[in-house]
C-alpha cells in the first residue's frame, strides 16, 4: 500500500490513465478526469497568481455538491493550500468560529448562503470572497437558464456584499491565462482541517495529513476490492462531498480508479433525487440509514432500475437491521456498513461484501488496530463492552491548536479514543453500542439508545425514532422516546407494547412523543443532543420548580 504520496499525485496519476473518463455528473453536465485535472489548474494559477496565499494557508470552501466543489479542493491542494469544509448549513455564529479558529484568508461560497458570510467575513481575517453560482461550470446555455432561473424567477439569491469580491468564472479565466507552478509537497504536510460537528462545546478542526488522506482511500480501495473496478463504476454521490467520507470515497477513491459519481445538490429533496436517479446504470449507492428510508418511502424509488446495483455503502450512523433488510428487498443489493471518525480520515473499519453481518461495522481496514478500553483505560476481553481505540496511518494527527484536546484524545503510544462504546466479537468484527455520552443509566444498568431505537424500527408503523434520556430522582433518568410515524393510527399504546416484547422491562421507554421530523444534521444524522437539550430543560424546570 503506497500511503507516502501527495494527493495531486494521486490526481495526476488517475489522470495519466483515465483522462477521457467521466468523472463527475450533476444537473445533467458532466466533468471527465481530464476536465478536472485542467479547471483545478486554471483555480489554483489564479490561487498563486492573484492572491497573498502561500503554501500552508488555509482556504475555506463552503459548497455543495456541484461541479464547483472538486475542482475547488483540487485546486488548492495543487496550490499547496490547506482546505477547510465549510458546511454550507451553517448558522453566522458556527461560520464566524470556523473561519476565526483556522484564519481562512480567502472564502469560496455559493451565492445562494452568500448573505450569511457577508454578515461575518469583516469580523474575520478572509481577505477575498470568491462566489459562484450553481451552474458556473456548465454549458453556456445552461447555465444562463439555470443561473437565471435560481436569481430571477426562484430569488434563491439573496443580497449580500463583500469588500474584495470576485466571481468563479472571473477565476477561471484569469487562472487559465498563467501556467500553474508546481509545489513541492510533503506527505506530512497538512492537506485538510476538517471540523467536528461540535457535539461537545465548540467545533475543532481534526488535522488530516496527505499521507492520512492517501492512506485511507487506499484501506477503503481494498475493503471495497471487487465492488471498484477501474473505470466501470458509477457511483451515487447524496452525502455532501464537504464531509470527509464522502471526499475519500468519490473524490479520492473512485476518481484515483478512473470511475464515476453522479453529485446530488440536495438529497433532501427526495422526488427530484430519485428523478436524477433514472434511467442512470449506477453501480454504487453511499447513503446513510435516514436516506435509506426517505428513499424507500417514496414509491417511484422501487421503479428505479437496480439491475447494475453492486454495492451500497453505509455510514454517519447506526444502519437499522430493519432498514438494511428492505434496502435489500427492494434493490436486491446487500448493505455494507462501515464506521469511521473524522479524526481517522474517516474510515475504521467495513462489513467484507462477502460476509456481512448486519449489527456490526465489519472489520478493521487493513494497517488498522482496534481495542476497547474499560474507564482506567485496561483493555478489555473480546465480547466485553467498552471505549473503542483506534491507531492506524490514518489517525489524525491531532486537533488544530489545540494541544491539550489532542493529549485527551491520541495518547502517548499513537491510540485514538473514539469516544464510542463498542464490542470486539472473537471474530474480530466489531458491533458499535453507542456513543459514549449518549449512554443511559438507567436504575443502575446501562442503556443504549441505539438498542432502543433498532428495537423501535421494526414496528411497521414507525418511520424512524430516537432515544434520550431525562433527569429523573427516583431511577437517575427516564428513556424518551421520539418517534415519527410511518402510518398515522400509531399510539403510545403499541409502541410500548413493541418494546415490552421485544426488551427487557427497563429498557422500555417510559414516555413517547410523536413527532413530525426529527433534528438532523447536513448529511442527515438525527441529532439526539438536541432533543435530549430539550427535554433537560424541560425536566430541568420541573425539578426546580
Amino acid at each position: 500500500m503506497d500511503i507516502d504520496r501527495c494527493i495531486p499525485d494521486v490526481l495526476a496519476s488517475a489522470v495519466s490513465k483515465f483522462s477521457d473518463r467521466p468523472a463527475f455528473t450533476c444537473l445533467g453536465d458532466t466533468l471527465t478526469l481530464g476536465d478536472v485535472d485542467k479547471l483545478s489548474a486554471n483555480f489554483a494559477s489564479y490561487l498563486q497568481n492573484h492572491t497573498n496565499l502561500n503554501p500552508g494557508d488555509r482556504i475555506a470552501i463552503q459548497l455543495p455538491n456541484l461541479l464547483q466543489h472538486p475542482v475547488a479542493v483540487f485546486g488548492a491542494l495543487r496550490a499547496g493550500l490547506v482546505v477547510v469544509n465549510v458546511n454550507p448549513l451553517y448558522t453566522a455564529r458556527e461560520l464566524k468560529h470556523q473561519l476565526n479558529d483556522c484564519a481562512a484568508k480567502v472564502l469560496v461560497v455559493l451565492a445562494n448562503i452568500a448573505d450569511t458570510a457577508s454578515a461575518v467575513v469583516p469580523e474575520t481575517e478572509v481577505e477575498q470572497v470568491i462566489v459562484t453560482e450553481i451552474a458556473d461550470l456548465h454549458s453556456p446555455l445552461k447555465r444562463l437558464l439555470i443561473n437565471g432561473v435560481a436569481k430571477y424567477v426562484k430569488k434563491m439569491i439573496p443580497k449580500f456584499s463583500f469588500s474584495k469580491q470576485v466571481s468563479f468564472r472571473n477565476v477561471m479565466a484569469m487562472g487559465s491565462t498563467r501556467t500553474l507552478t508546481k509545489v513541492d509537497c510533503n506527505p506530512e504536510d497538512i492537506a485538510v482541517l476538517q471540523y467536528t460537528g461540535g457535539t461537545t462545546g465548540v467545533s475543532k478542526g481534526a488535522v488530516l495529513t496527505h499521507r492520512n488522506l492517501v492512506a485511507n482511500m487506499e484501506q477503503v480501495r481494498e475493503a471495497l476490492k471487487g465492488l471498484i473496478e477501474e473505470g466501470k463504476e458509477f457511483y451515487i454521490a447524496p452525502l455532501p462531498l464537504y464531509h470527509i467520507y464522502a471526499f475519500i470515497l468519490h473524490g479520492m477513491c473512485l476518481f484515483a480508479t478512473g470511475n464515476h459519481s453522479l453529485l446530488i445538490p440536495n438529497p433532501r429533496d427526495i422526488p427530484a433525487f430519485i428523478k436524477a436517479l433514472k434511467g442512470q446504470p449506477f453501480s454504487g449507492f453511499v447513503g446513510l440509514n435516514t436516506l435509506f428510508n426517505a428513499l424507500m418511502n417514496n414509491p417511484e424509488f422501487a421503479e428505479l432500475n437496480f439491475s447494475k446495483l453492486r454495492c451500497t455503502s453505509s455510514g454517519g450512523m447506526a444502519l437499522t437491521r430493519d432498514t438494511a433488510l428492505r434496502w435489500e428487498k427492494v434493490t436486491g443489493c446487500p448493505v455494507t456498513e462501515g464506521y469511521g471518525l473524522t479524526e481517522t480520515s474517516p474510515v475504521v473499519s467495513f462489513n467484507p461484501a462477502e460476509a456481512i453481518q448486519l449489527g456490526t461495522v465489519g472489520i478493521p481496514v487493513v494497517q488498522t488496530e482496534v481495542k476497547v478500553v474499560d474507564e482506567n483505560g485496561q483493555e478489555l476481553p473480546n465480547e466485553s463492552p467498552g471505549e473503542l481505540m483506534v491507531r492506524g496511518p490514518q489517525v489524525m494527527q491531532g486537533y488544530w491548536q489545540r494541544p491539550d484536546t489532542t493529549a485527551e484524545t491520541i495518547n502517548a503510544e499513537g491510540w485514538l479514543k473514539t469516544g464510542d462504546i463498542a464490542v470486539i466479537q472473537d471474530d474480530g468484527y466489531i458491533k458499535i453500542v453507542d456513543r459514549k455520552k449518549d449512554m443511559l443509566i438507567i436504575s443502575g444498568f446501562n442503556v443504549y439508545p441505539n438498542e432502543i431505537e433498532d428495537v423501535v424500527s421494526t414496528h411497521e408503523k414507525v418511520m424512524e425514532s430516537a432515544a434520550v434520556g431525562i433527569p429523573d430522582k427516583k431511577s437517575g433518568e427516564l428513556l424518551k422516546l421520539f418517534v415519527v410515524k410511518a402510518d398515522a393510527s400509531l399510539t403510545e399504546e403499541e409502541v410500548i407494547a413493541h418494546c415490552r416484547k421485544n426488551m427487557t422491562a427497563y429498557k422500555v421507554p417510559k414516555q413517547v412523543e410523536f413527532r413530525d421530523e426529527l433534528p438532523k444534521s447536513n448529511v442527515g444524522k438525527i441529532l439526539r443532543r438536541e432533543l435530549r437539550d430539550e427535554v433537560h430543560k424541560e425536566a430541568t424546570a420541573v425539578l426546580n420548580s
